[in-house]
């Protein structure tokens, strides 16, 4: 047996033994430029102002705010950034052609326990020179963000791997998401239909069907990552799970009675013991 460690094989015999074109192994990823992160940094506060802007109000607040660019820069752009407008239509997220779409569920049903229904989502977020994409996994009733992955592209394990630390934690009834093609992907939908766990995908032009993991990004993204100019994927890692940890664990929300999304989650509340808690706050003032 030939000792093919010690020897190097020319790029024609490799490329033909792997059946790849010979010039796909000169290739070299090329950095994004400067003006590329700037206008995409833009673009991410206008979306995450009003996320059912499209790509031509986008360029045309861009143009008015003296960035020179087009349309159809904007749109490529927010296909990279993994956004689309959320608006009353068809089409609101790239669906892939063969994967199984699911109908939504959540019409006129409120998460009333933990773990009665889960929502998910994809966001963008800025570093100094680039950019990363963070996921989560959130429960709607406590607003507990179960957990969470941030990634430098948008390849499916980010996305797997959350949801597989998501449900070592607990099993929803209901999982939500978009009809993009993370989650419309076997390798997703079957780690859910493992647990029988029922899937909900957004209708479509149904605008506020992922309304929690919305406004957890927008809290994520004024709170924390518009304050701190992260300059390295590692301080990006570093500052959200501060922010993410205070946000589960020591900020009080209003809406749940003025208790942490973790006593929620972890006491085990319902829409009925946080009615009678609201009740016992308002006796006693």
């Amino acid at each position: 047996m030939l000792e093919w460690e010690d020897r190097n094989l020319p790029l024609t015999v490799q490329a033909e033994l792997l059946s790849l074109a010979r010039t796909s192994l000169y290739y070299r990823p090329v950095a994004p430029s400067a003006l590329e992160v700037s206008i995409k940094h833009a673009i991410d506060r206008i979306y995450t102002e009003n996320s059912s802007w499209g790509s031509r109000t986008i360029a045309s607040i861009l143009n008015r705010d003296g960035w020179k660019t087009c349309r159809n820069t904007v749109a490529k752009y927010m296909r990279d950034m993994g956004i689309s407008a959320v608006y009353p239509g068809p089409n609101l997220s790239r669906r892939h052609p063969e994967h199984k779409v699911y109908p939504y569920l959540l019409r006129n049903i409120t998460a009333s326990y933990p773990n009665h229904v889960w929502g998910t989502d994809i966001t963008y977020i800025r570093l100094k020179s680039g950019w990363m994409y963070l996921t989560a996994q959130m429960d709607w009733f406590s607003r507990y963000v179960i957990s969470w992955e941030l990634e430098q592209t948008l390849d499916i394990e980010f996305v797997l791997e959350c949801l597989k630390r998501a449900l070592s934690t607990g099993t929803p009834a209901i999982a939500n998401s978009d009809q993009g093609g993370h989650y419309t992907s076997p390798q997703y939908t079957g780690l859910l239909a493992e647990k029988k766990v029922q899937i909900s995908m957004d209708g479509r032009g149904r605008a506020l069907d992922n309304i929690f993991t919305e406004r957890l990004w927008r809290t994520v993204k004024y709170q924390e990552v518009y304050l701190n100019d992260y300059q390295t994927p590692r301080e990006a890692r570093q500052g959200l799970s501060k922010f993410l940890d205070r946000y589960n664990h020591y900020r009080p929300h209003q809406s749940l009675k003025y208790l942490t999304p973790a006593e929620v989650y972890f006491g085990k509340y319902t829409l009925e013991t946080l009615k009678s808690l609201g009740k016992q706050q308002r006796d006693f003032q």
